[in-house]
């Protein structure tokens, strides 16, 4: 501790005893000064100086400081409240094209599209043949919105194989969309694979016999069905992976590269087995009840792959911090 000033000046007095004694007016100037340096050394007694007081303004705020909106949004939310939100109605609009809401505006309430409804294996298949051509997000759901609905309706091996060629391409000719005459003759092509080698005959949409013969061996049956499909790659077998899991066990949990960089983006972990032991660790807080599945172990499969397929879509239609945002506004 520095020596006090009082200490000081009693030192310098002693040194200058034969000092000229001051008039009474310089004493009484002096007595004031001394008392000012004497109550500044009692504060510093106390702890209180003036330049700690400084000090301690500066560090304590006067107010709690401001949290602006975008760096809440940015802000990692809970992993269960996502969860919660992309299970919910609420989260749909954010992960698929505006053109289907707009879209569906002027069609039936019962129109099927990629985002809502619930495929058969043959149309699953024909969803990854046609997502994992070069073509944008909006597009690939536009043309399956266009060939699953009347008046084309090709959910069957059968009705493809009618149509033809000639008829694939009209369909994807309403639809707008691109590569319309290769896709079109990918489409025939995979109807008459469905028949020859990976089903029974032109209605079976099962394809159960992918699984036998395979013997619901994952790898088996993806080197399967990428031998006979024409245009079936990487992409569209992860595709295809990433939603039939929902009805074929063996595959989950399944979580493709590009998917597993969606969910972490929202803050969920990114490995298929983090996240669904995540999922099962806190069901009983998530809401199932519009899932409709033949069992409870069916329906995790498809709350697992609606989680998935949600946070693909959001990140595809350039919307993670708006759904980061809403969980954050919802479950604050």
């Amino acid at each position: 501790m520095p020596p006090q000033k009082s200490k000081i000046n009693g030192s310098d007095a002693h040194k200058h005893a034969d000092a000229k004694v001051p008039s009474s007016e310089q004493a009484q100037d002096s007595t004031k000064k001394q008392q000012s340096k004497d109550l500044a050394t009692k504060s510093n007694d106390d702890g209180t100086s003036s330049k700690k007081r400084k000090a301690d303004t500066k560090t304590r705020p006067n107010k709690a400081p401001r949290r602006s909106a975008r760096s809440g949004a940015n802000a990692t939310p809970d992993p269960v409240n996502v969860l919660k939100y992309l299970l919910s109605p609420s989260s749909l609009d954010f992960c698929r094209p505006k053109d289907e809401i707009e879209d569906l505006k002027t069609r039936c309430q019962n129109t099927r599209t990629y985002s809502t409804s619930y495929f058969t294996p043959f149309e699953e298949l024909i969803c990854a043949t046609i997502l994992s051509r070069p073509i944008g997000h909006m597009l690939g759901l536009r043309s399956i919105r266009t060939i699953f609905n009347p008046p084309y309706d090709f959910i069957t091996p059968k009705k493809i194989r009618e149509a033809g060629n000639e008829g694939c391409r009209k369909a994807l000719d309403k639809a707008r969309t691109q590569h319309r005459q290769k896709t079109a003759e990918e489409l025939v092509l995979l109807a008459d694979a469905v028949v020859e080698c990976l089903g029974t005959d032109e209605d079976d949409v099962s394809l159960d016999r992918v699984r036998e013969e395979s013997d619901h061996d994952t790898t088996r049956e993806r080197a399967m069905l990428k031998k006979h499909v024409k245009g079936l790659g990487k992409t569209g077998l992860d595709i295809f992976g990433r939603r039939i899991q929902a009805v074929w066990p063996e595959l989950y949990p399944f979580i493709d590269e590009k998917t597993s960089t969606a969910v972490q983006r929202l803050g969920l972990p990114g490995s298929a087995d983090s996240l669904k032991e995540l999922m099962e660790n806190h069901r009983k807080e998530l809401e199932m009840e519009d899932i409709v599945a033949q069992d409870a172990e069916e329906k995790k499969r498809k709350a697992f792959v609606r989680i998935l397929e949600r946070a693909v879509g959001a990140d595809l239609e350039h919307n993670i911090e708006s759904i980061k945002g809403e969980v954050a506004k919802n479950y604050s």
